[in-house]
């Protein structure tokens, strides 16, 4: 019997399961959506989740399935008593309440650290510890760790990608000593390497959902980096550009790259370092003015060769964050033409501009030299702005064959650590 290889991604809208055959070709899919009123706020909805979502699987490749792994949103975290269980709700990816905490880890934590933010997972952390009963906690978890303990049974254990936020250090892949002196270290999980074997699913759960005994579960990532394995980038000098409603850019290198100051930082992929920033210009700004088939139709009449004589920063509003670090930069939209065509041609041309203005600031700060551009999101099927930007940034672009995080986590499930053995 052929084997088969399964990835669960836990994204901000939904729940996507993937698996794949060991050529890496995918044989099935299952969805489960997250609607605003609806969204798992709670660790029992993750699980029943989780659990419909494998139940959802043919039942024929449930029964071939050899392992699993699984994503999560990074800093989504949740702490667990001595029984791992749940002793308060999650605190889910985008939750700025550990405010104070943040300005305490300012003066703990070294200024390069994953850290500051709010919304990090040591911060998170820091305020558990003063807001919940944490003299009764056991475990502290990222969604990730949390999901695959639903199947593997072992808690204390997650993986260096989620662990970045939380402090540790991914380089000598330890916690630093300024963290072990913390009160909170006795929570902290043990880190793995993503996609090491942790053990079988538990044999009630493989027995109710008809897997494999032997069917092993690996430690898993985060989604971002589930979906840049996807893409099947391998080498230094490759990047992804991602063209959602924000731009975000990724960039593989053999040099670690960290600016804080910009939202940089670099995340462990084996041997090399996947560097990367986040504009607030992207596909919400082009959105405000055009739907997708006025995008497509006026696209298609752009003469791309041809630059645009509109200088534009495309905002929705003032404030940005990379390659331009003010939180009261002005947008710059105007003026704008008559003709629409010519206006989309300015957006699009200066969306163009901040990518590679951003590609320019990661090798000025010491990554690798960009050689290749692969485009996931809404906005790499446009053809015309792939020429764009071809053109802007002096670079090869294309889309992405395979984007999805899911895909991404049932490669790591088939291939374990080796899918980290980078070129």
């Amino acid at each position: 019997m052929a084997e088969a290889y399964l990835g669960i991604d836990f994204g901000t809208s939904g729940a996507r399961a993937c698996v794949i055959d060991g050529r890496r070709e995918p044989l099935a899919e299952a969805h489960i959506g997250f609607t605003l009123e609806a969204r798992p706020q709670a660790p029992t909805h993750w699980r029943e989740c989780l659990l419909d979502l494998i139940a959802r699987l043919p039942a024929r490749l449930r029964a071939r399935l050899r392992a699993v792994a699984l994503d999560g949103t990074s800093s989504t975290c949740l702490l667990l008593d001595r029984n791992a269980r749940p002793l308060d709700v999650p605190l889910l990816y985008h939750d700025m309440r550990a405010t104070r905490e943040a300005a305490e880890l300012a003066q703990l934590a070294p200024p390069d650290a994953a850290v500051h933010s709010a919304s990090s997972s040591l911060a998170k952390l820091l305020w558990y510890a003063r807001n919940a009963e944490f003299s009764r906690a056991g475990f502290f978890a990222h969604q990730a760790d949390w999901l695959a303990l639903q199947l593997h049974g072992q808690p204390g254990l997650s993986d260096y990608h989620n662990g970045l936020k939380l402090g540790v250090d991914v380089e000598a892949l330890r916690y630093p000593d300024w963290l072990l002196s913390l009160p909170v270290a006795r929570v902290l999980p043990q880190i793995l390497s993503p996609g090491k074997a942790i053990g079988p699913i538990m044999h009630k759960t493989a027995q109710a959902l008809g897997l494999p005994h032997e069917c092993i579960v690996r430690s898993g990532t985060t989604d971002s980096i589930a979906a840049f394995l996807a893409t099947g980038a391998r080498q230094a000098g490759h990047a992804l550009t991602s063209l959602g409603s924000t731009l975000v850019i990724k960039s593989l290198s053999h040099t670690r790259v960290d600016a804080p100051a910009f939202g940089l930082y670099s995340h462990r992929l084996g041997p090399l370092w996947l560097v990367g920033g986040a504009s607030n210009t992207g596909g919400a700004v082009l959105r405000r003015f055009f739907d997708d088939g006025a995008l497509e139709a006026l696209s298609a009449q752009i003469q791309t060769s041809t630059a645009s004589p509109l200088d534009y920063y495309p905002l929705l509003a003032p404030g940005e964050r990379f390659p331009i670090n003010d939180p009261a930069y002005p947008p710059r939209l105007s003026p704008r033409p008559a003709d629409d065509r010519a206006f989309l041609h300015g957006l699009l041309e200066g969306i163009a501009r901040i990518e590679g203005r951003g590609y320019e600031l990661l090798m000025a700060l010491g990554a690798t030299p960009v050689q290749r551009i692969l485009t996931a999101g809404g906005g790499a099927g446009n053809a015309p702005w792939a020429r764009i930007r071809a053109r802007v940034t002096g670079l090869p672009v294309e889309a992405a064959a395979r984007t999805e995080a899911a895909y991404g986590a049932a490669l790591l499930a088939a291939c374990g650590e080796k899918l980290l053995c980078f070129g």
